[in-house]
C-alpha cells in the first residue's frame, strides 16, 4: 500500500491527495472490531496530550499571522485555545484600535491613512540567538511596513513604513542579538535615485530599470525602537523569504528569489523559464561596516515612522525625508548568489548554522547548501559569472547534498533538537521528517490539507524544542462544520518527540496564517502588565479623579473629559451640545485592578466603541447629525450593575442657546424618616 500510495503522489499530486482521502473514507467505514478500539485508544491518548485542566496554563504562547486580516492571533499550546487577537495594521472595532484618536496615527503612511494590510511573518526578538520574549516584529506586505508588538502589553507600539519597497514580503528577520531587523521587497519597481521613491518607467523597460531593496532596520537594545539605517539596492528579481544564520554563519542573512528572468507579465510562465533561480546571501555585518565607512549614498525619501508613547498611550507620526543606500557592485564581498531550484519559497538555516535548506516549490528534491563550502568557494573564487556585479557560485561548489523524493511542493522547513528537519509539502499534503546529516527521509505524516508553513517552538533558532510542530494548512474542507463558501483555515498540532510523528489536535485559525512563532510561556507571562498605573498616565486630557471632570466648548468643538469606574460614568448627564458639533469624549478608566476594562459607545457614532484599559485614557470623536437625547453606555461587562452603567447627551438644534451643563448623581433631599408601626 505504501509503495502504491507513493507512486500516486509522485506522478499525480491531485490523485495522491484523493487517494489519501479515499483511504480515510474506507477506514472510517470499517466500524467496530479491534480497529475501532485501537482508534479510540489513540484518540484518548491524543486528547490527554493536549488537555490543559481548568485553571492551568499552556506551555507555550504561539503567535500566528493573520494574513489578509492584518492581525496577529495568539494561541496557547498544546490546547490550541485562542487567547487574544492583536490588531496591527487593521482597524479593530473590538477595542477601538485605529478608530480612537490615540491610535489613528499608527496607521498613517505616505499614501495617507491605510487601515489594512496583509500581515505574513511574525518574528520574536532575540538575545544570543534565542527568542527573549520582549517584542514581536511583523511585516505589512501590501503597503510596505514593519511593526513591533510589546509583549508586556500585547499591543502594537511602533510601525515603520519602508521606502523603495513594493510588497514587503521577505520580512522581518532579526539578527541574533536584534542588532538589525531585515526587510526585503517582494516586487521590484523602478526607483528614482535623484527625486526619491518610485519612478515612472515603461513596463517594457523592466529588465533595465526595475530594482529591489533590502532594508536594514537598526533596533535599540533597551526598548527595541526601530530606525531605518540603510538599504541595499538589489537586482530586479522578486524576493520571497529570508532567514539569518547562526554560529559560524551568524553574520549572514539569506533571501530566496524568483523571477530571475525579470518577466513583467504572466509570471506563472515567464518566471519559470530558467532552470534555477537564486538564493541571495548578504553579509549584514560587512554591509553595516560599508555604510558606517561612508560607502552609502543618500537619496530623498518620504515615509512615516509611527510610535506609541508609553505614558500617554498616544501615537505620533514622524515623516522622514531621506534614506541611505548601498549598491552591491560597489561593496565587494557583501553579496553573493547561489543557484537554487526554480521558484523557491522558504530558506531555513539549521541550528548549527552550517546547513541552508532551500524549498523549491517546483523541485523534486530538497537541496541543502553548506556554509563552510560557501566560505571555501569565496576563498577560491569558484564562481560561474555574475549578475549586476554580484558573483554567482557554481551550484556544486556550495551544495552539501539533496534530500531525494521528499514529496511534492516543498515550501518551508524547521528543525528539532535531534538533528532533523521537517518540511511542508503543499501538493502532496504532508509533513516530511528527514535527517540533516545523511539527508534520508525518516517519516511522513499527512495533514489536511495543502500546508504552507509549519512552526516548531524555537525551530528557527540555535536551540529548538523537539516536542511540538504546528502545520498551518490552506485548505480545510471536511475538517469542521461547513460555514458557507468560506471556511476557516486549519492548524494541526503534531507530536514530534518520538521517532514517528503523531497528530494530536486540529484547531481553527483566524484568516490566513502564513507563519508563526512560539515561545515558552514562562519567558513572557511573568512580565505581563496587569493594569496601567493611574499616577503614571501622562495623557493631556486624562482626569484622575471624578471631581476634575469637565465639559468645555471651543467654537464648534466640545471636549468632554470624563471617568469610568464600576459602575458609572462621570458625568453621565451632559447638555449644551449642538447638531454638527465635533464632540471628543476623553474617557479615563479609574480602575486599578487586573482585567477590568471599561467600554464606551454613544448612539450614532460612525467609527467604533472605545475599550479603555485600567488606568488609561482613550478618546472617541463623534459628530451628532440630529437633535435629540443620545444614550451612551459601557460595552464591556464589568460588574453586576454593568447594565446600569450608562448616561445621556442632549443634542440641541444648531444655534440654540442651551448652555453647557453636566452632572452625575445630582443630590436629592433625604426623605423624612417614617414612624415605626407596632
Amino acid at each position: 500500500m505504501k509503495v502504491i500510495d507513493r507512486k500516486f503522489k509522485m506522478t499525480a499530486p491531485g490523485i495522491g491527495v484523493l487517494f489519501t482521502l479515499m483511504a480515510g473514507v474506507v477506514l472510517q467505514g470499517c466500524g467496530g472490531g479491534e480497529g475501532s478500539q485501537k482508534s479510540d485508544a489513540v484518540d484518548s491518548e491524543a486528547s490527554s496530550a493536549v488537555y490543559v485542566p481548568p485553571g492551568q496554563h499552556d506551555e507555550y504562547y504561539s503567535f500566528l499571522s493573520g494574513g489578509f486580516n492584518g492581525q496577529v492571533s495568539v494561541y496557547g499550546l498544546p490546547s490550541g485555545r485562542l487567547l487574544k487577537v492583536i490588531p496591527v495594521f487593521s482597524q479593530f472595532a473590538e477595542n477601538g484600535y485605529g478608530y480612537n484618536e490615540e491610535t489613528k496615527p499608527m496607521l498613517m503612511t505616505s499614501h495617507g491613512f491605510v487601515p489594512w494590510d496583509d500581515l505574513h511573518h511574525p518574528k520574536l526578538s532575540r538575545t544570543d540567538g534565542l527568542a527573549d520574549g520582549k517584542f514581536l516584529y511583523v511585516n505589512g506586505n501590501n503597503t510596505p511596513r514593519v511593526a513591533k508588538v510589546d509583549l508586556t502589553t500585547f499591543e502594537t507600539v511602533e510601525i515603520m513604513e519602508i521606502p523603495n519597497s513594493a510588497g514587503n514580503h521577505c520580512s522581518p528577520y532579526p539578527t541574533n542579538n536584534n542588532e538589525y531587523i531585515l526587510a526585503g521587497t517582494r516586487f521590484s519597481v523602478p526607483l528614482d535615485l535623484e527625486k526619491g521613491g518610485m519612478g515612472d518607467a515603461s513596463l517594457e523597460e523592466y529588465k533595465d530599470k526595475f530594482r529591489g531593496s533590502i532594508s536594514f532596520i537598526k533596533t535599540n537594545e533597551e526598548d527595541g525602537h526601530m530606525e531605518l539605517d540603510f538599504q541595499v539596492l538589489v537586482p530586479g528579481f522578486d524576493y520571497d523569504l529570508a532567514n539569518g544564520g547562526k554560529g559560524p554563519s551568524e553574520d549572514w542573512v539569506f533571501f530566496t528569489t524568483y523571477n530571475t528572468e525579470r518577466a513583467r507579465t504572466l509570471k506563472e510562465l515567464g518566471a519559470s523559464q530558467n532552470d534555477r533561480d537564486y538564493l541571495a546571501a548578504i553579509n549584514w555585518k560587512l554591509a553595516a561596516k560599508y555604510a558606517a565607512e561612508g560607502k552609502a549614498h543618500e537619496m530623498p525619501a518620504n515615509y512615516y515612522h509611527n510610535t506609541m508613547d508609553h505614558g500617554s498611550h498616544i501615537a505620533k507620526s514622524n515623516v522622514i525625508k531621506k534614506v541611505r543606500y548601498l549598491l552591491p557592485e560597489e561593496c565587494p564581498g557583501m553579496m553573493y548568489l547561489i543557484p537554487a531550484p526554480k521558484s523557491p519559497h522558504g530558506i531555513d538555516v539549521d541550528p548549527t548554522g552550517e546547513y541552508m535548506v532551500v524549498n523549491g516549490k517546483l523541485a523534486s528534491s530538497l537541496p541543502v547548501f553548506s556554509f563552510s563550502k560557501m566560505q571555501k568557494a569565496i576563498e577560491n573564487k569558484d564562481f560561474d559569472g555574475e549578475v549586476n556585479g554580484i558573483p554567482v557560485f557554481k551550484y556544486e561548489s556550495v551544495l552539501y547534498g539533496e534530500v531525494k523524493e521528499p514529496g511534492l511542493g516543498p515550501l518551508h522547513t524547521e528543525f528539532d533538537n535531534k538533528g532533523n528537519g521537517y518540511s511542508t509539502m503543499f501538493v502532496s499534503s504532508e509533513v516530511v521528517k528527514w535527517n540533516v546529516k545523511d539527508l534520508q527521509v525518516l517519516d511522513r505524516i499527512p495533514v489536511y490539507y495543502s500546508p504552507g508553513h509549519l512552526m516548531i517552538p524555537g525551530g528557527d533558532t540555535k536551540e529548538p524544542n523537539g516536542k511540538y510542530l504546528v502545520a498551518m494548512n490552506k485548505i480545510t474542507k471536511d475538517r469542521y462544520l461547513p460555514t458557507g463558501p468560506e471556511l476557516v483555515h486549519s492548524a494541526q498540532l503534531i507530536d514530534i518527540s518520538g521517532e514517528k510523528m503523531r497528530l494530536l489536535l486540529d484547531f481553527p485559525t483566524l484568516a490566513e496564517p502564513h507563519y508563526a512563532q512560539a515561545i515558552a510561556a514562562d519567558k513572557v507571562a511573568p512580565n505581563s502588565v496587569k493594569f496601567f498605573k493611574l499616577g503614571e498616565n501622562t495623557h493631556p486630557d486624562a482626569v484622575k479623579k471624578e471631581s476634575d471632570v469637565s465639559v468645555t466648548r471651543n467654537g464648534r468643538t466640545v471636549k468632554i473629559k470624563m471617568t469610568s469606574i464600576r459602575s458609572h460614568f462621570t458625568p453621565d448627564n451632559i447638555e449644551g451640545v449642538q447638531v454638527g458639533d465635533t464632540v471628543i469624549f476623553h474617557v479615563t478608566n479609574l480602575e486599578q485592578d487586573w482585567d477590568v476594562p471599561h467600554g464606551f459607545a454613544v448612539m450614532g457614532a460612525n467609527n467604533s466603541e472605545a475599550l479603555i484599559m485600567p488606568g488609561a485614557t482613550q478618546s472617541l470623536r463623534w459628530v451628532p447629525k440630529q437633535a435629540g437625547v443620545y444614550p451612551f453606555y459601557c460595552t464591556d461587562f464589568c460588574s453586576a450593575l454593568h447594565q446600569e452603567m450608562q448616561g445621556y447627551v442632549r443634542v440641541s438644534p444648531r444655534g440654540s442657546n442651551v448652555p453647557i451643563k453636566f452632572s452625575t448623581g445630582e443630590k436629592r433631599p433625604v426623605p423624612p424618616a417614617q414612624a415605626s408601626v407596632n
